[in-house]
């Protein structure tokens, strides 16, 4: 029996806010928190815009447990956590191995690493921390969440550059699917701020100077931000036996490769990845009433994702409503498609899409209907995300009303 998986529960922390309703919120409303990177040790980077979180929520995770993780397993516990409580969950022994968790990074401990080798090549140090290892390594964000919250399941980590949330969300609907586990705990999360992380990105010449503008004919590139978004992931079954709220249905996935080039994108293979994903959840083209673009604010991406997406929809890609809310939280890398997640789920909730921020030209090759800087009321039956990443790995999910 082919099992459903719902959400229950969602989560998450960026520039926007330090919550999903207030994250929410802000890209409801095409607010961006693009800026100036203030918190973080750019040395010679000073000006150089991001989406920062300001400052971290309240919480009660002891120093013991704090000094084991760098800033992108802690974001992804604060996500894990909030998530978990508005699904409203209970475990015990007798349960905890059929919860599971898998999480979505783009890169690893980035903040460990760079004071490990300042403190060894610049300040002379002869040893690191002991708990470097553990704290930098990309499967650490999962192996947090699954400490602070008990789970004993499936765990375990994802990483596909800017695909890896969406990647992880799939591989939970797999156990799920499975009968490996009856709740997956899934999401992503990213902390690029970090010197070297930063000089890598800015030597790619693809960083806007100012903010990021998908679509929009003045675009200047993309621009990075950190952040976590997590959802609580249920059969059906479970969800509805203990009375949970169901906010949305995963109602399919799509997944393929470009096999084209370790950078640059290419059309078919987003376009194959969208196809698979409405077959897999039985949608016509013409039942998907918002698409969350992938729409990083680089000239060809979001030149490529309109190809592909006219290519798959044919005339109804005129017809449904598409935006970009990375113009808000910026580029969250690992993190981005998770917060997108959030999104969708959110649309379908409250029937309101959520805008394209800081457009202002059109671009006759992006000529789709952007949503530009103002939301949009209409009813969201389904809603798709896009997430397309370097190398080509592409993951699409599609979300369903209940």
């Amino acid at each position: 029996m082919d099992r459903r998986v719902v959400i229950t529960g969602v989560g998450g922390l960026c520039g926007l806010g330090t919550d999903a309703a207030s994250m929410w919120k802000e890209m409801r409303e095409g607010r961006s928190a693009i800026g100036p990177i203030a918190n973080s040790e750019l040395h010679d980077l000073e000006g150089m815009t991001g989406a920062e979180i300001k400052a971290l929520p309240q919480h009660d995770i002891n120093r013991g447990h704090l000094i084991s993780m760098d800033r992108f397993s802690l974001l992804a516990v604060l996500a894990a956590r909030e998530a978990m409580r508005q699904a409203g969950l209970s475990w015990d022994e007798g349960n905890a191995h059929r919860f599971g968790a898998t999480v979505g990074v783009g890169g690893l401990g980035w903040d460990v690493m760079e004071e490990t080798y300042r403190a060894l090549l610049l300040d002379g140090a002869r040893r690191v921390g002991i708990l470097a290892v553990p704290k930098t390594m990309p499967s650490a964000a999962a192996a947090q969440v699954s400490l602070s919250l008990g789970l004993r399941g499936p765990v375990f980590g994802v990483t596909s550059a800017c695909a890896s949330a969406n990647h992880a969300i799939a591989s939970a609907v797999d156990q799920i699917k499975l009968g490996r586990a009856d709740v997956m705990v899934s999401g992503g999360s990213d902390a690029p701020f970090a010197w070297g992380v930063l000089k890598a990105w800015e030597a790619m010449r693809v960083l806007s100077p100012d903010t990021c503008r998908p679509f929009s004919a003045d675009r200047k590139g993309l621009v990075l931000g950190e952040g976590a978004g997590m959802a609580v992931l249920e059969s059906y079954e479970h969800a509805t036996r203990r009375g949970a709220t169901i906010l949305a249905e995963i109602a399919g996935v799509g997944l393929s490769a470009d096999a084209f080039h370790i950078a640059a994108p290419s059309v078919e293979g987003p376009a194959s990845a969208m196809r698979a994903c409405l077959a897999d959840a039985g949608l016509n083209a013409e039942d998907v009433d918002y698409l969350n673009a992938h729409g990083t604010g680089t000239k060809s991406n979001d030149q490529t994702e309109t190809a592909a997406i006219k290519r798959v929809f044919g005339n109804h890609a005129y017809l449904m409503s598409i935006s970009s809310t990375k113009s808000t939280h910026a580029h969250c890398l690992g993190a981005a498609s998770a917060l997108e997640m959030i999104a969708c789920v959110m649309a379908i909730q409250e029937d309101v899409v959520p805008p394209t921020a800081n457009y202002r030209e059109p671009d006759p090759a992006c000529d789709l209907d952007i949503t530009p800087n103002v939301p949009r009321e209409r009813k969201v039956r389904v809603a798709m995300s896009n997430a397309f990443a370097m190398g080509g790995t592409n993951a699409v999910l599609a979300f369903r009303q209940v």
